[in-house]
């Protein structure tokens, strides 16, 4: 399986429409450090696109709820336990991954990792296809790392 460009048909997600306009896809496991640093900078995106952003967790339901309260992730998750056949189908190798999901269901840009200038990128067109004012999610003053591998 060759990795999910830009451009690229996104597998379709049970419960998720890509049809009613762009959707951010937020990739995480609860577990992971790089994707709790990166967990409350989602809820900009919320602010932002009002249920436009949906988390994809790697974990069971009640865990991920757990998670959003304690990381103020402010964002919908849907579960994608074991054995991963969402973010296999999204060629997840690393958590957190963010995808920007056009409303034709192409892939407009990927993130791996917790990268400030791709998450506020993806923020810019989302903030572009909505019609909103661009939100900058991480700026060098917020104390978080320009970049962090998941």
């Amino acid at each position: 399986m060759s990795p999910l460009r830009i451009g690229d048909r996104a597998p379709a997600i049970p419960g998720i429409s890509f049809g009613d306009g762009p959707v951010g896809l937020f990739f995480y496991k609860i577990t992971c450090p790089t994707c709790q640093l990166a967990a409350p900078k989602m809820a900009a995106f919320e602010r932002l696109a009002p249920g436009r952003v949906i988390g994809v967790g790697q974990d069971p339901l009640p865990e991920l709820g757990r998670f959003a309260e304690t990381h103020a992730i402010g964002i919908a998750s849907v579960e994608d336990p074991p054995p991963y056949v969402v973010s296999d189908a999204y060629d997840i190798v690393s958590v957190p991954t963010l995808y920007l999901i056009e409303g034709d269901g192409t892939v407009a840009d990927v993130v791996g990792a917790w990268e400030r200038d791709g998450f506020n990128r993806v923020a810019a067109s989302l903030a572009r296809s909505v019609g909103a004012a661009p939100v900058e999610v991480s700026s060098p003053d917020d104390g978080l790392p320009a970049f962090q591998p998941g």
